[in-house]
């Protein structure tokens, strides 16, 4: 390499005859040769890597990561500092896009701890920690009533509630039907209701006489199913009928005048052997 000075107007001045320089040859010796191979190579480098893993006990558990360099890196795993091998639990996959990965199938309470993946080459070497916490296995346990459905009778129009209470471990999935009909939303009539402690409820408003029938609420989980059934009767709503209002009679001066309206003789009703008094006549009793 050549290395001219420039004038100010950017010019490179004459050099004289005989004092041009040869460039300097490379040598080809074994050093360089060396360095030729050694920039073929790249110390490993992850591009992905997991983060710590909470895994519930007899799940699968999946680690999965990407290295690059060259020459192509060899992987291993440890545990604790301890070499993982392939086993019918612990399997170590490679796909064509160059993820590399650790599979626990199931995942047991020995294999929580603190993962290192170390990948080599030529290079050198590369690693990354991670720490894998085993949840203990949830306790399983088939749904059951605590309060069951109970048969309900309701005047048409009115409103009615059918509620009963469940357990189980997970919470159970809930199905309501009436006979072989399935309700599975809400209507503008009939809704269904439940909360984290267990309570059912359909709320039917107003009811009408087609809601009559067998209605059966549902509970199921990973363990199992229980069923509960009860009847809802609607009865039409007993109404007054309406009679007519007795006609009343105004009383007259006298407490017989009524009775001689209705054409009673009522002193003959009385006082059969009697003889009609004259006219204006007075009859005096002896007693007085």
């Amino acid at each position: 390499m050549m290395v001219q000075a420039v004038n100010q107007r950017g010019r490179s001045p004459r050099m004289a005859p005989g004092h041009m320089r040869r460039p300097r040859s490379r040598s080809r010796d074994s050093g360089d040769e060396n360095d030729n191979i050694q920039e073929r190579h790249f110390r490993p480098h992850f591009l992905q890597a997991p983060g710590d893993l909470i895994v519930q006990e007899g799940r699968l558990c999946r680690m999965d990561c990407k290295v690059s360099g060259l020459p192509t890196p060899d992987l291993i795993w440890q545990l604790n500092g301890q070499t993982i091998r392939p086993d019918s639990f612990h399997k170590m996959l490679v796909r064509e896009n160059g993820v590399h990965s650790l599979v626990i199938e199931p995942v047991m309470s020995r294999d929580a701890g603190i993962y290192t993946c170390i990948a080599s080459n030529r290079a050198g070497q590369n690693s990354f920690n991670l720490e894998l916490i085993v949840a203990a296995k949830e306790m399983h346990k088939a749904p059951s009533f605590v309060e069951k459905l109970q048969n309900t009778s309701v005047a048409e129009g009115h409103p009615v509630r059918l509620e009963c209470r469940v357990t189980g471990v997970p919470h159970p999935q809930i199905f309501w039907k009436r006979e072989n009909e399935s309700f599975t939303h809400n209507t503008d009539r009939i809704s269904m209701h439940q909360d984290n402690c267990g309570y059912l409820c359909m709320i039917i408003q107003p009811a009408l006489k087609e809601d009559a029938g067998w209605y059966t609420v549902s509970a199921k989980n990973d363990a199992g199913i229980v069923s509960s059934t009860a009847r809802l009767d609607v009865h039409t709503q007993w109404q007054q009928p309406n009679l007519p209002k007795p006609k009343k009679v105004r009383p007259s001066a006298s407490r017989y005048a009524a009775l001689t309206e209705r054409g009673l003789d009522v002193k003959a009703a009385f006082f059969p052997d009697s003889s009609p008094l004259p006219p204006g006549g007075l009859v005096e009793s002896e007693d007085l």
